[in-house]
């Protein structure tokens, strides 16, 4: 989508696609891969914490909880900071808190403290560094955002696979403390990926209005703009992602100790993540090329909802595989649809919601997503306790993915099918108010009163709005 990015700058910039963008991707793809995988890769140390404190299993659980609670509860306070203060300034500061979340830890003597640490400062940095990375990537992308969006998210399992064996290292040689010192130390590149976020700028007028003529205005906005909740779009998308975190990240939890019931050793066991991981690297570009595709664009909505349709799918039928193979086989189809879903959930609301909401959107939707987190991954442990089955832990996770899919599938078909053909094309200038009586019954609100807003502000140019994607 092109235009300005809500946190900063002028409206009608148009999105370079290109250029310092490249840069731009480069940071997101290294801010995203830090904010996923980092706390996969601290359960490595699990073990010697639980030796350094008396505690259990679970009590040492809670660090990635708690971190993966603020990177994804947090979202609406991003947004906020980002609406008040911008995009990079945010950034640099989550880089320092991430920092100095880690350093703290390895001078933890306590669990609690680790919570503090490791969890609160260093899960809030990650988040202040995630959400406005997305948002400076919509603002630089617009024909090419889809394989963007799929290259950034590409970084989570390419970080997956690096930082954990990193993690194993840095115990062995230098024990939790030190290796928590370290991480801290390399979270400290967040502030050099804020760094690449450079502003867009508004082209001069002329050089006659350089000295006393105003440049173009962007209009003010809420620091949280709860207006969001008024697009069906988006409120389809809210319920369908909030549906879908419930049963997305169970199976890669669940699926090494499922091998090891069925007998498998440990370390093949092991291996299976590696697998997903691998198979998730490619699958995320791919599936952002194919969503940029002039002729599958405009239905990118259903291909998400394809998506999660194909996880959910491979969840069902996972739960039938008997020996290692079929794990196997279940965690390449799984790292497929997986990759999938992680390349177009945010390219989707994107596309949805437009460039002029997208900073309060998305840190919505993370709020919902994160009391999802909290009950998904929880619920399929207590359904493992009372059951002792893991094909039912497989199912419920399928059947809520499964789930989610249709809500978005029936939700934009019955609820907003009508709105391409009131949407504008990408470089068509909007009907004038008066066409649009004719086709109130197509055209969403909200997307009228974009329109109406537009034209006084670009006096007769061109104006670049996004597009449904239904």
């Amino acid at each position: 989508m092109g235009g300005a990015v809500v946190d900063e700058g002028p409206t009608g910039v148009k999105a370079p696609d290109g250029g310092w963008g490249w840069a731009v991707l480069l940071g997101c793809f290294v801010i995203t891969g830090f904010s996923y995988a980092f706390p996969k890769a601290v359960s490595v140390f699990f073990k010697e914490l639980m030796l350094e404190f008396g505690i259990g299993y679970s009590d040492t659980a809670w660090v990635s909880s708690i971190l993966l609670a603020m990177l994804y509860g947090t979202g609406p306070l991003c947004s906020v900071c980002v609406n008040r203060f911008g995009c990079r300034p945010v950034m640099l500061v989550g880089g320092l808190l991430a920092s100095l979340g880690m350093v703290a830890a390895s001078f933890c003597r306590n669990v609690i403290e680790l919570y503090l640490t490791t969890g609160v400062l260093t899960g809030l940095g990650l988040s202040l560094n995630f959400q406005p990375s997305l948002i400076m990537l919509n603002r630089y992308f617009n024909k090419r955002r889809p394989i963007a969006n799929g290259l950034a998210a590409a970084g989570s399992p390419v970080f997956l696979c690096a930082l954990s064996p990193l993690g194993q290292l840095l115990q062995d040689h230098y024990g939790w403390r030190g290796g928590f010192l370290i991480l801290g130390g390399l979270l400290l590149n967040c502030c050099v990926c804020a760094a690449l976020m450079r502003p867009l700028e508004a082209p001069r007028a002329g050089a006659g209005a350089g000295a006393g003529g105003p440049g173009p205005q962007r209009p003010a906005r809420r620091l949280l703009d709860l207006s969001v909740f008024r697009d069906r779009g988006f409120v389809i998308y809210a319920a369908a992602a909030s549906i879908m975190v419930l049963g997305l990240f169970v199976p890669p939890v669940f699926v090494v100790s499922y091998a090891k019931d069925l007998g498998v050793p440990d370390t093949r066991a092991a291996f299976l993540l590696t697998v997903l991981g691998f198979v998730d690297i490619f699958s995320r570009p791919a599936a952002g090329f194919i969503a940029g595709l002039p002729k599958v664009r405009p239905y990118s909505v259903y291909l998400f909802s394809f998506a999660m349709f194909f996880n959910g799918f491979t969840d069902l039928t996972g739960s039938t595989a008997s020996d290692y193979g079929g794990l196997v086989v279940f965690c390449v189809f799984f790292g497929i649809s997986y990759g999938m879903v992680g390349a177009l959930q945010f390219e989707v609301l994107m596309a949805i919601v437009g460039t002029h909401t997208f900073s309060s959107a998305i840190g919505l939707v993370l709020l919902l997503e994160a009391i999802a987190v909290l009950i998904g991954p929880p619920s399929g442990g207590r359904l493992l306790d009372t059951t002792h089955v893991y094909q039912y832990v497989f199912i419920l996770a399928g059947a809520e993915v499964l789930a989610a899919s249709l809500v978005l599938l029936l939700g934009n078909f019955f609820c907003i099918g009508r709105r391409p053909a009131g949407a504008t094309k990408e470089g068509e200038s909007p009907k004038p108010p008066a066409d649009d009586r004719d086709n109130r019954d197509g055209v969403d609100s909200r997307e009228v009163e974009h329109f109406l807003k537009a034209e006084p502000e670009k006096k007769g140019e061109v104006a670049h709005t996004p597009e449904t994607s239904v």
